[in-house]
């Protein structure tokens, strides 16, 4: 079991772990298994990592964050810009049919729309700008629409998940409606939600996932 400061030293310390950021511009606080990010980074990829290396902590039940960008000079870059680049690097990307892609930019803030017949193309698209200079935060309205008509096969999923290894040993319940999986179940960090999630997307005839399991850990409340 782990305590509020054994958890913030965890995510604390995964925070350092990530090259890309600088623990000193992060703060962390933990209240009941809810960590609470704070701070000011000078771009969008570092608020995204530090979200992630906090999910990526057992006994994490949700993750607050109120990470702030401040670009310096250099970084200041016109909507349209950061349009033009974002175009570029979907095209750039081999795995994307950036055709399919429409990319919205206001203040700084990147909406992409379409439609593709995978969920891996919608997640790459995703990163092929987050990393951009400029980028104040990224929404990903991308639509998945298969272009197999196969029927869904539950087992098909829970042998994905089986091969999984940290997945494996969790307690995941796999239904299926049309060309949607629903996951129920316990987890017990926010990385192995996202991971079971991901596996169901990869599913042929896979239009949308309701990734509905809980976080949750042996936590205790005790400082």
């Amino acid at each position: 079991m782990k305590n509020n400061e054994e958890l913030q030293n965890d995510v604390q310390n995964a925070i350092k772990w990530e090259p890309l950021l600088n623990a000193a511009e992060i703060g962390v606080t933990v209240k009941d298994g809810i960590v609470t990010l704070t701070g000011l980074v000078d771009c969008y990829a570092k608020k995204l990592e530090a979200e992630n290396a906090a999910k990526s902590i057992a006994g994490v039940k949700a993750v607050v964050e109120k990470i702030e960008i401040k670009f310096n000079n250099a970084s200041n870059k016109s909507d349209e810009d950061i349009a033009n680049e974002a175009l570029r690097a979907l095209k750039g990307r081999w795995d994307i049919p950036s055709d399919k892609i429409q990319v919205k930019v206001e203040d700084g803030w990147i909406t992409l729309n379409g439609e593709l017949p995978w969920n891996y193309q919608k997640e790459a698209a995703k990163q092929a700008v987050h990393y951009l200079i400029g980028v104040k935060g990224i929404s990903n309205s991308i639509t998945v629409k298969s272009e197999t008509n196969e029927e869904i096969e539950i087992l098909n999923v829970e042998n994905a998940l089986a091969r999984n290894w940290p997945v494996n040993s969790q307690n995941i319940k796999v239904s299926a409606s049309g060309t949607k999986v629903i996951l129920n179940g316990i987890v017990t960090s926010w990385y192995l939600k996202d991971e079971a999630g991901r596996i169901a997307w990869n599913t042929p005839g896979v239009w949308a996932v309701d990734n509905e399991l809980a976080v949750d850990y042996d936590y205790s409340l005790a400082n």
